[in-house]
């Protein structure tokens, strides 16, 4: 098989693991309330429900990630992820008791820890000037799926047999229903899904393979010499010639300057690399303990945190003041997720013609808006039907024009200012950020669905943080020069420091 059309079908599967991702979250959601009622479950259940899916994912995204790294494989562990999220959506289907289901989540959530596996693999094979819009892209596939989701639901309610010992009603169905989709991709990875080699340029900056080079593919193994193969396409590397290595200030921030540059004997740019191991001289504080990292890191969880405290006041609020059922609460997600698709591949044509820094500023400045907003008009609700209906408009769709902002150039700032080498890791870790923030968010906003004011204004007095913070870092908000530096490189030069 050519290696353009084994590219082309990893990406196929990486879109759908991301599609079917967002339709498990979109058939889920605006079911979940009703179906704690429906077993006894306190109030708080739903905070809890909600929070147990991350809380797994956080624990399981790093570990992931940091296997990847080292194995440099990715197939295997997206595999077995996969038969958590099975496992664990079967689980949510028999539905016996509140504590099955809330085991349930937790167990699916040890799936979305090939997240960060995938986020690696993508931050090692884009460049930096294509890499918003590659993530841009497979965030849209999630958005799609949320779009999709609903539209499940209209048929998945309608559900009422029993398969053997098991009920299937509009509560338990969409459990049984991803447990299937689950398994389809399962079998379409184990198919369609390659890891496939990454190709160096002299500068050492990844790239995929482009489509007129795609014509003689190159094909490696574990023991072929990746630049000696570059050299006999391109030409051989001069031995005397000098390849620029940036100084580690532009790239970590650990060294004041280089004085000579370095040299790389021709033939071995990447071989010391392949064997090298990604965490030699790894520090978790020099890593990400760095005022640009805090800072992308401290939007990851602010972000999520506020976004999923919205999500969980949503469905009560629709109940009490509009008196929505699972129907309308599909419709409302289902527009929902139209308008984050668009604002996606906004956000992904911006990302040509703007830096990361100033669309996350665009998408702060819309996050705040919304907050006050929020704390202005849906604190305390008054007025007939259509005002409060108006309100209730205005503020959902301000909440989500932001998230593509915030949430695109996030993503892709954190992978230009952390080593690329590590990348799986790192990818985990920012994505346990993500999950704290989204067991945190649901369980501070079950608490307080009726007392709106003090939810709101601990929101948006994050956000006034996060605004703070950006403003005073916004200059170490750089991305870095086309021109990398190789591993190889990078450890000498931490050497020398």
């Amino acid at each position: 098989m050519e290696h353009r059309t084994k590219r082309r079908l990893t990406n196929i599967t990486i879109g759908l693991l991301f599609l079917f991702s967002g339709i498990e979250y979109a058939v889920i959601l605006p079911t979940i309330w009703a179906y704690l009622q429906t077993l006894h479950a306190e109030s708080y259940f739903l905070g809890l429900g909600l929070s147990a899916f991350s809380f797994s994912g956080l624990i399981a995204g790093p570990i992931f990630g940091h296997v990847s790294d080292r194995i440099r494989r990715t197939k295997s562990i997206i595999l077995f992820a996969n038969l958590f999220e099975i496992a664990g959506n079967f689980m949510y289907f028999m539905g016996y008791s509140k504590w099955l289901l809330l085991g349930s989540r937790l167990v699916a959530g040890i799936g979305t820890g090939a997240g960060a596996c995938i986020f690696g693999y993508l931050t090692r094979s884009t460049t930096t000037e294509e890499r918003a819009t590659v993530f841009a892209v497979v965030m849209a596939a999630r958005q799609a799926g949320l779009l999709i989701g609903p539209g499940f639901n209209l048929f998945l309610r309608l559900c009422n047999f029993n398969l053997g010992p098991f009920e299937v009603n509009k509560y338990t169905s969409p459990g049984l229903f991803m447990c299937f989709m689950w398994i389809i991709l399962q079998v379409m990875i184990i198919f369609m899904y390659y890891d496939l080699p990454l190709v160096p340029k002299h500068n050492s900056q990844r790239r995929l393979i482009s489509a007129e080079e795609e014509e003689e593919p190159l094909v490696y193994d574990d023991d072929v010499n990746y630049a000696a193969a570059e050299n006999n396409r391109y030409g051989s590397i001069n031995e005397n010639e000098k390849l620029p290595v940036l100084p580690t200030n532009e790239m970590d921030g650990e060294c004041s300057r280089v004085d000579e540059y370095q040299y790389i004997p021709n033939g071995h740019i990447d071989e010391d690399y392949k064997n090298d191991d990604p965490f030699h001289n790894f520090s978790v504080t020099k890593e990400y303990l760095r005022e640009e990292v805090v800072v992308v890191l401290t939007a990851q969880f602010i972000t999520l945190f506020n976004q999923t405290a919205l999500e969980t006041m949503v469905t009560p609020m629709t109940q009490t003041y509009f008196n929505f059922e699972e129907l309308e609460n599909s419709l409302m997600y289902c527009i929902c997720g139209v308008e984050v698709i668009v604002g996606f591949f906004l956000v992904r044509w911006l990302s040509t013609k703007f830096a990361d820094r100033v669309i996350l500023a665009v998408g702060l400045i819309i996050c705040n808006i919304s907050c006050i907003w929020c704390l202005v008009f849906l604190a305390n609700p008054k007025g007939n039907f259509a005002m409060l209906l108006s309100e209730f408009v205005v503020g959902v769709f301000l909440q989500i024009l932001g998230l593509p902002f915030v949430a695109v150039s996030q993503v892709s700032l954190f992978s230009k200012v952390t080593a690329e080498k590590t990348q799986g890791f790192s990818q985990g870790f920012r994505r346990s950020i993500g999950g704290i923030a989204t067991i945190l968010g649901p369980m501070w906003a079950a608490g307080l669905t009726n007392n709106l004011y003090i939810m709101l204004g601990v929101m948006m007095g994050l956000l006034i943080l996060l605004t703070i913070m950006m403003v005073l870092s916004y200059s170490y908000l750089v991305e870095p020069s086309p021109t990398l530096i190789s591993a190889v490189n990078r450890s000498k030069v931490d050497d020398d420091c």
